[in-house]
């Protein structure tokens, strides 16, 4: 797949780049750093990185803004994206090519040229393989191309804590450390915390519940946001919190919006993206995402996510 991709790209003067909604490191990074390769390698080419900006994402970069027209004999390609409906930027079916760069579950094979790869870390890493099987053939590396694809790696491993960082991850790293870019900027930009959001935390870790066999659960309604003064897009980022309780083994952030509560789901072993796609969702086996619209829906999550714990 990686061949056709090249050769895709080779035979294409414009190219534009997606990702998924509500987006995260690894679908900037993934998004970004292809396109900063694409750009230093091919000045003829107009490369062009889409979609709706995330103000919490904006010390990574900020996207292109193009209109119609561009997309007329355009390649696009979608990166970081398992579902068509979670591609931010409808007008991706636009171009003359399609081409899905992805490492989840392959539950919708869109795309005239597809590239999944499950034991990825995530698609930055992708990316960063791609750069390298085709550096002899011209694919230049960026400082700015490279700060993207590892903030895209350490996002998705929850900086090498999780199972999906193998050897080739490391390697990885420590080549794309090589570059030019202020690393500790990069955390601190990343995981540093405004007071707010640190009090939320604190919420959270006062009112979740665990059962006896590691299952837990906290609910944060919209009148608790409003309390901290946080959008339902930041408190996204503390799903991780609970990964340090003693004797957890799954858990479910339920953050209600105006029109959903939405379902974040991880694990440290039984698989959980099963019961996201019950639930219009979907993911990797140990952390998944889903939408539910009444908290009676959101108490069939509980049972489901109680039952893979009891089983394990």
């Amino acid at each position: 797949m990686k061949e056709e991709i090249f050769e895709a790209v080779k035979s294409y003067n414009t190219i534009i780049i997606h990702r998924h909604v509500r987006p995260d490191p690894d679908a900037y990074g993934s998004q970004g750093g292809l396109a900063e390769i694409l750009r230093a390698s091919f000045s003829d080419k107009q490369i062009y990185a889409v979609g709706k900006h995330d103000p919490s994402l904006g010390y990574l970069r900020k996207p292109d803004v193009i209109s119609d027209e561009v997309y007329k004999g355009a390649l696009v390609i979608v990166c970081d994206t398992a579902n068509q409906e979670r591609i931010c930027d409808s007008r991706y079916h636009l171009g003359d090519k399609l081409i899905k760069i992805d490492h989840h579950p392959n539950e919708d094979p869109y795309g005239d040229i597809l590239w999944v790869d499950l034991k990825a870390s995530s698609v930055s890493e992708m990316i960063y393989e791609f750069y390298k099987s085709f550096s002899d053939e011209g694919l230049k590396m960026t400082d700015e191309a490279a700060r993207l694809i590892y903030a895209g790696i350490v996002g998705d491993t929850g900086r090498f804590l999780y199972p999906s960082a193998t050897e080739k991850t490391f390697e990885y790293a420590k080549e794309l450390i090589s570059y030019s870019f202020d690393r500790v900027l990069l955390y601190n930009n990343m995981y540093e915390l405004d007071p707010n959001m640190i009090k939320l935390q604190g919420y959270v870790l006062e009112n979740f519940t665990m059962n006896e066999d590691g299952a837990a659960v906290i609910s944060i309604h919209s009148g608790t946001l409003k309390e901290y003064g946080i959008l339902p897009s930041e408190a996204s980022q503390l799903v991780s919190s609970l990964g340090m309780v003693k004797g957890i083994k799954a858990w479910v952030f339920f953050i209600e919006e105006d029109d959903q509560i939405r379902v974040r789901l991880r694990s440290k072993g039984p698989v959980i993206n099963t019961i996201a796609m019950k639930f219009r969702g979907g993911g990797h086996p140990l952390a998944a995402g889903a939408s539910v619209y009444s908290w009676d829906e959101a108490k069939e999550v509980i049972e489901d996510i109680k039952a893979v714990c009891r089983q394990n």
